[in-house]
């Protein structure tokens, strides 16, 4: 796999979600951005543990776009680099083999992301 420049892709990727932005308001701008909020504001969980959680559940899923996101938001939720070890540790046990593949790329998203 090639080492992936996860400041370009994010950048990459919010352009081409302003494109969906535009094309699609109502679901993508309000509807999920609302969701989107709702389900990291702080509760029971706090936002870095929900970052956390969506960063394994990425890593399952083998979302790249999850991968850069969710590790980003972790990280400016105070998130310390062993917290996504162990997270990443944890969607592995979780999602086997491909989560091993894509919580390599999430340590490489998180050392790159600094």
């Amino acid at each position: 796999m090639a080492e992936t420049d996860w400041a370009a892709f994010t950048d990459q990727t919010n352009a081409r979600m302003a494109v969906n932005r535009k094309a699609m308001p109502e679901a993508v701008s309000k509807a999920f951005a609302e969701l989107a909020r709702a389900a990291i504001a702080p509760g029971a969980l706090d936002s870095k543990t929900k970052e956390l959680i969506a960063l394994g559940i990425g890593i399952a899923a083998r979302c790249d776009g999850c991968l850069a996101f969710h590790t980003k938001a972790a990280k400016k939720f105070g998130a310390t680099r062993e917290e996504i070890a162990e997270t990443i540790a944890v969607a592995i046990y979780m999602g086997g083999g491909p989560s091993a593949i894509y919580g390599a790329e999430a340590m490489s998203a998180w050392d790159a992301l600094g």
